[in-house]
């Protein structure tokens, strides 16, 4: 796939930009003025993997979480700003790395230039999230209801009140709970500005659904060459959002430095637990980062001839599985060795 080009932008120590990797973000959720809650949980996320945090700062007393989560982390950390300017400027002043707001929404010009000028002082970028549930009236006048071009025109208006100001180190996210609705807003905004775009369905829902629909949008985009930060919003555990963002990361192929499981559906041809088993190897390979394709296949007779895209695994036989590197069988081995002797010849890879 072709990356669309775009500017870059900085937040902390990480560049965002088609000159960049993609980054998986997500948000605490603790209350936001209990500071110990809200420490533990950013510092769980970075412990997972989370490569930007976000989180409200509804007040000025919620600055104080800001700044103690702001050096209790290495991660960037972005400041979520919805009415009030002031918490923006003291953000700022606290060392955010980053700010989450729609400068439509925070009221006069000197309001804009204010935090626009902080921000370009401290070289902060600023991130415009458009969200199909805050759609200005006009627009929705205009429109009729939520479209993808309501959401992008909504999208750039904003963005013209900051270059109003010479303002431009911005990221755009245009979200919606519905993905036909988002991945055609992001694809219009795409095609009309060189802004990095950060990605995802809002209000996706609870794990289950809210993986598949996040998978589905957020995949759909990327595929496009679209995107550049992403994040799988869940009504969960923020620590799953992060799982789930670099899975969609690696089924699209552009996280590569792990491993990629292939495994069939079983049949009636299949005489090992391979449910089981497929479960327990991605379970062993999960900190494991080699750029490598692993099968496990429920048929001696047709498993490696399937995977022989596969640089090793397993197809089960009857009590018992056959050990293959590239298609060619490497030994024969007993249903309850079998993980043990696959990991044993991935760590000679």
């Amino acid at each position: 796939m072709e990356r669309r080009i775009t500017r870059t932008v900085k937040a902390g120590n990480v560049e965002i930009g088609s000159g960049s990797k993609i980054t998986v973000q997500s948000m605490l959720n603790v209350l936001a003025h209990d500071i110990e809650g809200n420490v533990a949980q950013a510092v769980e996320l970075e412990k997972a993997g989370c490569e930007i945090v976000r989180l409200t700062v509804p007040d000025i007393e919620a600055v104080k979480t800001l700044y103690a989560v702001k050096n209790a982390v290495k991660i960037p950390v972005v400041a979520d700003i919805h009415f009030d300017y002031k918490c923006a400027l003291e953000s700022v002043a606290a060392g955010v790395d980053k700010i989450r707001i729609n400068p439509g929404n925070i009221g006069s010009d000197d309001r804009i230039k204010a935090v626009a000028d902080a921000c370009r002082q401290k070289n902060i970028p600023i991130r415009i999230g458009v969200n199909s549930g805050s759609l200005e009236k006009d627009l929705l006048k205009k429109y009729g209801h939520v479209t993808p071009e309501a959401l992008c025109e909504s999208a750039l208006r904003h963005a013209s009140l900051l270059e109003k100001f010479d303002f431009n180190d911005i990221v755009i996210s245009i979200k919606s709970s519905d993905v036909p609705t988002m991945v055609a807003a992001y694809r219009l905004v795409a095609q009309q500005c060189d802004y990095p775009l950060h990605l995802g369905v809002t209000e996706a829902g609870t794990r289950h659904m809210g993986m598949l629909k996040s998978a589905a949008g957020i995949g759909a985009l990327l595929l496009d060459g679209i995107g550049d930060t992403i994040r799988v919003s869940l009504t969960a555990d923020p620590v799953s959002e992060v799982a789930a963002g670099f899975d969609i990361l690696k089924a699209v192929g552009i996280k590569k430095d792990c491993p990629q499981i292939v495994s069939c559906p079983t049949c009636g041809r299949t005489k090992i637990d391979l449910i089981s088993l497929a479960e327990k190897v991605e379970k062993e390979l999960a900190n494991v980062h080699k750029p490598i394709k692993v099968a496990v296949m429920g048929c001696a007779v047709n498993g490696p001839g399937e995977a022989k895209e596969a640089d090793i695994g397993v197809a089960g036989g009857d009590g018992y599985g056959l050990i293959f590197k590239h298609g060619e069988i490497l030994k024969k081995v007993p249903e309850n060795k079998i993980v043990e002797e696959l990991l044993k010849e991935i760590d000679n890879l």
